[in-house]
Order: C-alpha cells, then structure tokens, then sequence
C-alpha cells in the first residue's frame, strides 16, 4: 500500500483509538450509528458508501472523503463509477470542489495501484 494511504489510515485507527478510551458515551453511540447506517438495508451499502462519498466532496471534508474513497475500493467500485459520482459531486456543489476532486483522484489511483 501506497505512503499516502497508510499515512491516512494509521492516522485514523491510532485517533479512533484514543477517542473510543475516553469512554464517551455520546461518542461511542453516535459512531455506532454512523456504522449502522452504511450498513446494507433497503439501499445495498455499495450505494450508500457512494451517497456518502458525494456528500464529503460537498462538504469539502479530505478525511472523510479519503474514507469513503477506501469503503467504495472494498466493495468492488469501478473507475467509471467513481467519476460519476465525481461529477455529480462538482455539479452539486460547483467549482469549489474540483482542490477535492484532484485530491479523491489521487487516493483513488494510489488505491489501485
């Protein structure tokens, strides 16, 4: 795996980690949603992770962007598809996700390397 994802993902389980041994309670049932709702359910989770994906680009968020990028590769996304849901991204929510964009490009390459 490439410097770019393992930076990231070591990254996130080490924060995870410390945030979860703070025994928040709140924490702990608002992530616990969070995984329950990309679970598959009337909608398959591939489509979810998708949905999510668009609106990470929207709301410019690189973490959760990078997220989702990994979700979408585990669970078998094409290159076709993830530059629709690229453009789907830039049209909802304009020029000012293309920075976004170029980086979700970058991810998505070094994921199938």
């Amino acid at each position: 795996m490439s410097k770019l994802i393992n930076e990231f993902n070591d990254y996130r389980t080490r924060m995870n980690e410390v945030i979860l041994s703070k025994d928040n309670l709140v924490m702990k049932r608002f992530w616990s949603l969070d995984n329950q709702a990309y679970a598959d359910g009337a909608l398959p989770s591939k489509t979810k992770e998708l949905m999510g994906l668009v609106a990470s680009m929207v709301l410019r968020c690189d973490d959760c962007i990078k997220y989702h990028l990994g979700k979408c590769f585990e669970l078998k996304v094409t290159t076709d598809e993830m530059y629709e849901v690229f453009a789907i991204a830039n049209l909802v929510g304009g020029s000012i996700v293309i920075p976004h964009t170029r980086r979700a490009a970058e991810y998505w390459e070094e994921l199938g390397k």
